[in-house]
């Protein structure tokens, strides 16, 4: 096999790799990936650089997501600048794919922020309402091991805040793709860019909307932890209050349609109501979900009530005809299910948390 052949032949299958998150590094998946296709060793000149894997990534990228890559990357461009305003006195830099261009599903976008304690920065975020979580990453980089400090920042679009030293807000970093000076831009710098890059967008009302922009998922966080506090009726549900319950449907929803986020919205919402009116609970839920829901999440509510008596037979035949006349009847059939498998005493569930990541992961991921 050519050399030139069986380097392309490595630099696509390690972009597979990194493309369906099989792998995270460069260097991991063109080691995999020669491997594979050269069983067993492979000769340095053999292996793509991680610009030619970066380029076969963006190449899968391209028919997958088609027009959705482009409109993502102009809004979580201007969700960077909206952010780093924010962070204005940390000096913050964008970096990575959403400056280059070379994002694909699932990109992150990547911020350097300069303080010297990550206190600091947490204690900004936080003034400002938003969810994050800290990480503290050993690396061996350059001989020596080295912590490295990310806060992930939990909204519409993943993003990875990097806190360097105060002192290094003028540091030289380098490129782990290219070798050579990463590309960066400030606040300044990236306004402009935005404004070479899309010169029919009003940027400043475009960064109003983000503000107002409402995060669905922390409203669904808002509305189950009070679940937490509703004990039911121990004869129907005896595995104890209604978060627990609403995290075993879930669970059970998951197993049965994963990407299905219409469903498995339906499937951890449909108790928000007990916490709010337990005497018409599906009202109330549906009330405080309104325009944060797809039609087909609220129908699937509305009426998993109903999916009882599907079960059980007792629900009338001409309730029964209609519901059969929806679209979503199977659904809710398949819903009811879940929520009766969902009342075991002592089994293991999710926590909160872990539900809204999967479906902000989803969303990200399918649109």
């Amino acid at each position: 096999m050519q050399n030139s052949k069986l380097r392309r032949q490595i630099a696509w299958e390690a972009a597979r790799l990194m493309y369906e998150r099989q792998e995270s590094e460069y260097y991991r998946a063109k080691m995999k990936a020669a491997r594979k296709l050269c069983q067993g060793w492979a000769k340095p000149a053999d292996l793509p650089s991680n610009t030619e894997i970066r380029d076969q990534v963006q190449m899968l990228a391209r028919p997958y997501e088609g027009d959705r890559r482009s409109e993502n990357l102009q809004q979580m461009r201007l969700t960077a600048l909206a952010l780093m305003k924010q962070l204005a006195p940390f000096r913050p830099r964008l970096i990575g794919s959403v400056l280059t261009g070379h994002i694909r599903q699932g990109s992150d976008i990547d911020l350097h922020v300069f303080s010297d304690t990550v206190e600091a920065v947490t204690h900004q975020l936080d003034q400002l309402g938003t969810p994050y979580e800290v990480e503290r990453k050993q690396v061996r980089k350059n001989g020596e091991q080295q912590t490295f400090n990310h806060v992930h920042v939990q909204g519409e679009f993943p993003i990875e805040l990097t806190i360097y030293a105060a002192n290094q807000a003028h540091y030289v970093f380098k490129s782990s793709i290219t070798g050579k000076a990463i590309e960066r831009t400030s606040i300044p710098q990236l306004e402009q860019f935005l404004a070479n890059e899309y010169p029919d967008l009003d940027i400043e009302t475009a960064l109003v909307e983000i503000d107002e922009k409402i995060d669905r998922f922390q409203i669904y966080e808002s509305l189950l932890l009070p679940l937490e506090n509703v004990q039911q009726n121990l004869k129907y549900h005896p595995e104890g209050d209604a978060l627990y319950h609403s995290l075993q449907v879930f669970d059970h929803a998951r197993d049965e349609q994963p990407y299905d986020e219409d469903f498995l919205l339906a499937a951890l919402l449909h108790d928000v109501g007990k916490a709010i009116d337990p005497l018409d609970h599906v009202a109330a839920g549906l009330e405080a979900l309104e325009d944060t829901i797809s039609g087909r999440t609220a129908w699937l509510i509305e009426h998993h009530m109903l999916a009882h008596g599907i079960a059980d037979q007792s629900l009338g035949r001409r309730a029964h005809r209609r519901l059969r006349e929806s679209d979503h009847y199977d659904d809710l059939v398949l819903l009811g299910e879940c929520d009766r498998a969902g009342r075991q005493p002592g089994v293991e569930a999710p926590e909160v948390d872990e539900a809204i990541e999967y479906l902000r992961d989803l969303n990200q991921m399918c649109g």
